[in-house]
């Protein structure tokens, strides 16, 4: 194996010691909240939890976290804390309609009935991982296949895909429609039932013939109600950290569908996020990028370097070039300036162009990304050495 391959081994085994000895066991003991159930938003930098409202979108990601505790080998409570998560997050977000509200106050009162796409993509796919660590919850497949049929019943695109919201909000987005993507796949994983790859082929043709550039090839994020690009600049942004998270679900589905056309886009899309996407100077993927490449928005966040990992390790996996492991190291590398503070198995956030951390506290929101770049890193060398 190359060096680089070798250089993952070793940030795999640390990675996932950081996972198993200090986040998982931080997160439970800290993160989560044992009076009035579920998880804290944030937990600050010295140790504490910070009390606020709790979106939708980051119970489920630390539902999904605790599942892949298990699955990496945690030695504490992570059926507790996965089932923990579940019990508030089932009783406090679903509407009578179906669908999941957007915020509630700690105590799970009710703060914003709003329908968001992008929240219910997290409970669905929240959902799959639940149910594929505790196949004995047939409540699971149940809640999930509900929420699928409230999507196509009232957020269906007339086209293809979903809208933001009912009445229709615009710009559409594609930053929702991945993590559909990623939900759906997740559910033919666990064993879900046909119409889940139904919704990952919509999802990827829609990919394929909207949301990437056939000049470029980078995916954008903004459209209009048809799916053209949005006016103005929104149109044109590009965000590297969603290339590589993208390419990752593609190079997936392409597999799956025996689609070469998907696996080259993906690949593409890896190109642009670690050429013109990373910052030469700090060694990080930045925010955004314009469609001509040029730097929109270069705050680096943590979650861009996680995605890199995934793609990079998926990436050699599938085509056997060696190069993509230097992708992914390069992703783990950037990863671990992000986890640098003083108490193990929390984060900062976003780093800024001169090199220096936005002082706040660690988001909850992160921990999924992490967790999951660390089990396909996992996966990746246990089925490659």
């Amino acid at each position: 194996m190359t060096d680089d391959f070798a250089r993952l081994v070793r940030q795999r085994d640390e990675l996932k010691a950081w996972a198993l000895e200090h986040a998982f066991p931080v997160w439970w003991d800290v993160g989560a909240d044992k009076a009035q159930g579920g998880f804290f938003e944030k937990i600050a930098l010295d140790g504490t939890p910070v009390e606020a409202p709790r979106r939708a979108r980051v119970q489920p990601r630390q539902i999904y976290s605790y599942a892949v505790a298990g699955l990496l080998g945690w030695d504490g409570p992570w059926k507790q804390a996965l089932e923990h998560g579940l019990d508030f997050y089932l009783s406090k977000y679903p509407r009578p309609d179906g669908f999941l509200r957007t915020l509630v106050a700690s105590d799970g009162s009710p703060l914003d009935d709003k329908v968001d796409l992008y929240d219910q993509a997290f409970g669905l796919f929240g959902l799959a991982m639940a149910s594929s660590v505790l196949p004995d919850r047939a409540d699971l497949p149940a809640l999930a296949i509900s929420l699928r049929q409230a999507l196509y019943a009232k957020l269906k695109h007339p086209v293809a895909g979903f809208e933001e919201t009912v009445p229709r909000t615009l710009p559409l987005l594609s930053n929702p429609h991945m993590h559909l993507f990623e939900a759906s796949l997740a559910w033919i994983d666990a064993g879900g039932d046909a119409p889940w790859r139904a919704m990952a082929d919509e999802i990827a043709e829609l990919a394929l013939a909207k949301f990437i550039d056939p000049k470029s090839g980078g995916l954008r994020e903004y459209y209009d109600g048809d799916w053209n690009p949005a006016p103005g600049v929104d149109g044109r942004i590009v965000e590297p950290g969603h290339q590589f998270e993208w390419a990752w679900l593609l190079l997936r589905w392409g597999q799956m569908a025996g689609r070469d056309d998907a696996t080259r886009a993906a690949l593409r899309m890896i190109e642009i996020a670690q050429g013109p996407g990373v910052d030469p100077k700090r060694g990080v993927a930045v925010f955004a990028l314009l469609d001509d490449m040029s730097v929109h928005d270069d705050v680096a966040r943590l979650w861009a370097q996680t995605e890199q990992v995934k793609a990079g390790v998926l990436a050699a996996r599938i085509t056997g070039e060696v190069r993509w492991w230097t992708t992914a190291a390069n992703g783990a590398e950037a990863l671990f300036k992000y986890l640098d503070v003083p108490v193990k198995g929390l984060w900062r956030d976003k780093l800024l162009a001169d090199g220096t951390f936005v002082e706040e506290a660690a988001p909850a929101s992160s921990f999924y990304h992490i967790v999951c770049a660390i089990l396909e890193l996992d996966r990746a060398i246990k089925a490659t050495s």
